[in-house]
């Protein structure tokens, strides 16, 4: 899952529902794994198939007019339980990036742990979006992780979005928190002898 991240150009999946929570994106009965492989074919799980296993059509996901790893929410995404193994869903199903005018901070963090950029616009742009993609499911999306903008392609129009600095790094680098402190080791090393 670790990628580096620069510029993504993609058609999005529209999931213009508020208030999805951690629940909703991956199911609490599959959380006694700790390996995150897996769990994308599980995303969304109650949405995605009937209790026999077999997809439901109406569902989003299962619509192949629609493609691309941009998924593009409502507000408040994210919410409920602080589950890490929502944002692995998210990732394991093969998106990228997420878009919502509102995410939840835990789940955001999450999504940022795991490679995933969430960004975040504001509420009118959201709407266009959703309106784009409705029109045209094939709409793209830029999002540029250097500039900190996202553009609807179909449009023209694009916004800023903010990003820690630290998470911006990693993920134009493709590292996690463990890869950042090794790769500045020495200068961990030479603060501890600095500050016995």
């Amino acid at each position: 899952m670790k990628q580096k991240f620069d510029v993504i150009t993609s058609s999005c999946i529209p999931l213009p529902l508020e208030n999805v929570d951690t629940d909703q994106i991956i199911p609490a009965r599959f959380l006694k794994a700790t390996d995150k492989e897996g769990f994308g074919e599980n995303l969304f799980r109650d949405w995605r198939y009937n209790k026999d296993g077999s997809l439901k059509k109406d569902f989003v996901l299962n619509d192949p007019s629609y493609s691309g790893c941009i998924l593009v929410a409502g507000k408040n995404f994210g919410s409920g339980s602080s589950r890490e193994h929502a944002a692995w869903a998210i990732a394991g199903y093969g998106f990228r990036v997420v878009i919502s005018s509102f995410f939840a901070d835990i789940h955001k963090n999450n999504e940022l742990n795991n490679f995933v950029l969430p960004v975040v616009v504001s509420e009118g742009f959201l709407k266009e979006l959703f309106d784009s993609i409705d029109k045209d499911h094939k709409t793209q999306v830029r999002v540029d992780l250097p500039n900190q903008t996202v553009t609807n392609l179909a449009t023209g129009h694009s916004e800023h979005f903010e990003i820690n600095g630290y998470k911006k790094h990693c993920l134009e680098n493709g590292l996690d928190d463990v890869d950042f402190l090794v790769q500045n080791r020495d200068k961990v090393e030479a603060w501890e002898a600095k500050n016995k």
